[in-house]
């Protein structure tokens, strides 16, 4: 995934949980966008196969430790976005429900994603981003994150590497 470092965003319109719309490669300045598969849901299961895929659990965790960290990005001029394939509304109750201070958009018609080629699996005859993280600064790939690995460390990871050295 090192391939994207210094390509430009796809000019990709984004539906976010907030109902608006965000275009990630217009936004001037730092940027972080977290790819995740898939956010559960009460009284829904998982996908066929779910707990047999390697990186496929772990993106409440990983949503969640942004969350927590958000502050931070935000103190450091960064905005902060979680990328999926869900649908707007999926992502809007997920958002909703563990109170989200930043926003999910919806990738669920492959208009970013598949301009990055960026990495997919398939179960149940579905396709899901796999787990990374694309550090861009005015709409230019600095840093890919790819695998991510502990997912719960993302956010964690990810602002040590904005940190001035």
């Amino acid at each position: 995934m090192q391939h994207l470092v210094g390509r430009k965003l796809p000019d990709a319109a984004l539906t976010s949980t907030r109902g608006g719309v965000e275009t990630p490669a217009r936004i001037q300045g730092r940027v972080v966008i977290f790819c995740y598969p898939w956010t559960g849901r009460p009284g829904y299961a998982d996908p066929p196969g779910w707990d047999t895929i390697p990186g496929a659990h772990g993106s409440t965790p990983q949503i969640v430790g942004y969350s927590r960290a958000y502050q931070h990005f935000h103190n450091a001029g960064v905005k902060l976005f979680g990328v999926s394939f869900q649908e707007p509304e999926w992502q809007d109750e997920f958002a909703r429900r563990h109170r989200l201070t930043f926003l999910l958009l919806s990738d669920a018609e492959r208009q970013f994603s598949s301009k990055l080629g960026l990495p997919v699996f398939t179960t149940g005859g579905v396709d899901y981003l796999k787990r990374l993280t694309l550090v861009a600064q005015d709409g230019v790939v600095e840093t890919v994150r790819f695998p991510v690995t502990v997912p719960e460390k993302d956010a964690e990871e990810t602002l040590a590497l904005l940190q001035p050295r």
